[in-house]
């Protein structure tokens, strides 16, 4: 068992195996690692690249693309060229299902253009097929000296690996009950699975394993129990998560109990965009979940109070709000730019109460008057105050304090 790191409350990264992608590396003792997937017509070239280009300008550290007919797999070297040219160097993983043997035999550029392979234990294969399409996808990887995640899911699960537990359920003094049937089936396609590869000669420093299902407290028992029975690197993500904020409580639920835990490597949250909105919001997201974690820094995060009675005018969550988009707009060019301008903190507080104190404890933070307070907005760096704001161009002086203490604060990285 881990020891819990005193300090902070978080136990170890469990996977003591380092996997390598691209330059990426996920466990052994690495930070934990975004993901994201696109959701274009992968045989769309020019789409498809400008969506993991903008996923990636987001912060996906991997992305994700569907290969499931022979135009999607003869689009992908095309694919990665694009993205090349513009300077988007994010590695694509290769999601397969069902045909990838042919896929890849069909297309080998597909093979050698993708930085990792995703393989469903439940629908690589069916009957005697199965060994042969799972062995020739992991010859490609060997070939081509790429990792593999064996991904299981329980929507799709190997359906003679469930009616063989069943089979040894009955047999049990104390059977289980049908959960836990589905759990073990889960688990046990994914180890088989991953023992397999290893019987190919895949190394287990390229193997990643998932497990996932939709349900929240499944899922967090699903992931305990394989962490208990292998030091796999292991990808988390609660699978069809929903849209909206259910589907960003669900997954921060399930992944933030994990993760405290020490358990995951890299993560994802699969949520189902809104009509037109960007699908970079899951990116966000997964970034926001890490960072208020203490786990990773992304982006300076704004505090911001909810408001009340005393804050009855709009104006602080409208200066929030403007802060919270600035910095992201500009994070692409700061990441560049600045060393640790991740790590900034930024208030935004509405009134008298929590504001000063709550902008001391920021690096820069501004309290804005409350209802019946007089019209000043006095604004604190590193804990001191430093000047006050009045008028109507508050917001405009306030993101210029923030972008002269960056360039004064921070170091600049060499060109």
């Amino acid at each position: 068992m881990n020891s819990s790191n005193s300090a902070t409350g978080i136990w170890p990264r469990r996977s003591s195996i380092a996997v390598k992608i691209a330059g990426t590396s996920i466990g052994g003792g690495a930070p934990v690692v975004v993901q994201s997937m696109t959701n274009t017509d992968t045989a769309d070239v020019a789409s498809t690249a400008k969506q993991v280009a903008e996923l990636a300008r987001a912060g996906s550290e991997l992305v994700r693309i569907t290969v499931n007919t022979p135009e999607a797999a003869a689009a992908v070297p095309r694919i990665r060229e694009r993205l090349d040219m513009q300077g988007v160097g994010v590695p694509l993983i290769g999601d397969f299902h069902y045909n990838g043997h042919q896929l890849l035999t069909g297309e080998p550029a597909c093979a050698e253009a993708l930085a990792k392979y995703r393989i469903n234990p439940g629908n690589v294969g069916f009957g005697k097929k199965r060994d042969v399409q799972f062995s020739t996808i992991i010859e490609f990887a060997l070939k081509y000296a790429k990792p593999v995640r064996i991904g299981a899911n329980w929507g799709s699960l190997d359906q003679a690996m469930v009616a063989a537990l069943m089979d040894e359920n009955h047999a049990r003094a104390e059977p289980w009950d049908a959960a836990h049937v589905a759990r073990e089936a889960l688990i046990r396609s994914a180890l088989d699975s991953a023992a397999r590869a290893e019987e190919l000669g895949m190394a287990r420093e390229r193997i990643i394993l998932s497990c996932k299902v939709s349900g929240v407290q499944e899922l967090i028992a699903v992931y305990r129990d394989l962490a208990a029975r292998c030091d796999y690197a292991l990808h988390l993500g609660l699978t069809e998560a929903g849209m909206g904020s259910k589907g960003i409580v669900a997954s921060s639920a399930a992944l933030a109990v994990l993760l405290q835990e020490g358990i995951g490597d890299t993560i994802r949250i699969s949520l189902t965009p809104e009509p037109n909105e960007s699908r970079t919001r899951e990116v966000i997201v997964a970034q926001e979940l890490l960072q208020t974690m203490g786990l990773r820094a992304f982006t300076p995060l704004v505090t911001a109070c909810p408001g009340c009675g005393r804050t009855t005018s709009v104006f602080f969550q409208e200066l929030a709000k403007t802060v919270q988009e600035h910095v992201r707009a500009k994070m692409p060019e700061w990441r560049i730019k600045y060393d640790g301008v991740e790590n900034l903190t930024l208030a935004v507080m509405g009134c008298v109460v929590n504001g000063p104190g709550e902008s001391k404890h920021a690096n820069i933070g501004i309290s804005l008057p409350g209802t019946g307070e007089a019209p000043a907005a006095p604004v604190f760096i590193d804990g001191a105050k430093a000047m006050t704001l009045r008028g109507d161009h508050i917001a405009q002086e306030f993101v210029g304090v923030v972008e002269n203490y960056i360039a004064t604060k921070f170091a600049q990285r060499a060109a």
